[in-house]
């Protein structure tokens, strides 16, 4: 079969949309899905700056959500017919899948972000039969189709509106997910998020649905703006007033949150977050740090902590039904934060994203 993808060829080049052909058939264990709708994170655009270890060319694309075409094999769970959100890849045989933390896989890195996975014999190829990297995330799903591992896949309710679902399966799991599985925050609990993009502005929503005391700390007005209407207490902030940045948390939160979550990677950001936390807080930062991170002295005294983690700490089968159970019942409008843009338009979303125009950019296909 050939279908439409974007195809990104070089590290500082536009992408392109080309037909690429699909020579064989899904393999055991996994679906052709035809994409209704994918997000765009900046885990795709971090590809740019992977100093080529994410290889080229490549279909990115790692928040996708679709019909099932086929499905390979009599045990996968998934029928052809089933509306599914896909999520990151991951074995299911390691010591860290075999105890329900499938986002630390072992081979978590190689199967997601650098194409050193299992080979897939149902990659598809160029138009003009060049071979493209092995599939991202499992997915590869800035396209019309997708092979995935029906692992990936968590089926959903048909009557969903399946387009807008995909970002579920990752930058909206990641921020919920810290919330609800890492810091088990609930009510009366103090949160505060550094950084209201799409990870950190879900961080809000569910903390909010738990019943959570939230402050949303970022510098853009508008960004705040929405923080405050998903619950959040807004908390401008610049680079030169982060010294009283801790304190400002603090009387906001009744003596110091109890949890911080950071989107920002920013050394000092981290810093004044820690700072802000009350003994035994809990600081998770989500973002991959760029540069040495020197903490400041007293930054972790009285039992606070810090940690990285990946993917919310997220059963994707678990906390994906939970997050579209919170949105049925009004409590996780994650909707609200998304445009969406035709495939053929994946350079202007791709700008949006990285300006911080559009929280969330989901492609959908470009219309016959």
């Amino acid at each position: 079969m050939t279908f439409r993808a974007a195809v990104l060829r070089t590290y500082d080049g536009p992408f392109t949309v080309e037909d690429l052909t699909l020579a064989a058939a899904p393999d055991d264990g996994e679906l052709l899905v035809r994409i209704a709708g994918c997000g765009m994170c900046r885990t795709d655009l971090a590809v740019r700056d992977s100093a080529g270890r994410s290889p080229l060319p490549a279909v990115l694309g790692h928040e996708g959500a679709g019909t099932v075409v086929a499905a390979a094999g009599a045990d996968t769970g998934v029928r052809t017919g089933d509306h599914v959100v896909l999520s990151f890849d991951s074995c299911g045989r390691c010591r860290g899948c075999l105890r329900a933390a499938p986002a630390y896989c072992d081979s978590f890195a190689d199967r997601n972000l650098f194409g050193a996975g299992p080979a897939h014999p149902a990659r598809p190829a160029g138009a003009g039969g060049g071979t493209l990297a092995p599939r991202w995330f499992g997915q590869s799903s800035f396209a019309e189709y997708a092979v995935v591992p029906a692992r990936n896949a968590v089926v959903v309710d048909p009557a969903l509106p399946l387009a807008l679902l995909g970002p579920l399966g990752c930058g909206f799991l990641t921020g919920a997910g810290a919330i609800l599985n890492t810091f088990a925050a609930g009510p009366g609990d103090t949160v505060a998020v550094l950084g209201a993009g799409a990870v950190g502005l879900a961080a809000v929503m569910a903390a909010t649905a738990a019943g959570a005391v939230t402050v949303a700390v970022d510098r853009d007005p508008t960004r705040l703006a929405l923080a405050e209407r998903l619950g959040a207490t807004p908390l401008h902030a610049t680079p030169d007033d982060l010294g009283s940045l801790a304190e400002r948390v603090r009387r906001l939160t009744g003596g110091g949150a109890q949890y911080a979550l950071d989107t920002t990677a920013s050394a000092p950001l981290i810093n004044t977050a820690l700072h802000a936390l009350r003994p035994t807080g809990h600081l998770a930062l989500v973002a991959r740090l760029r540069t040495a991170l020197t903490l400041e002295p007293g930054a972790l005294d009285r039992g606070r902590r810090i940690s990285h983690l990946c993917e919310g700490d997220a059963v994707p089968a678990l906390l994906i039904p939970r997050l579209i159970a919170l949105w049925r019942a009004g409590h996780f409008p994650f909707d609200q934060l998304i445009r969406t843009y035709p495939l053929s338009e994946i350079d202007t979303a791709e700008r949006d994203c990285a300006s911080g125009r559009t929280v969330k950019p989901v492609l959908v296909p470009d219309p016959d």
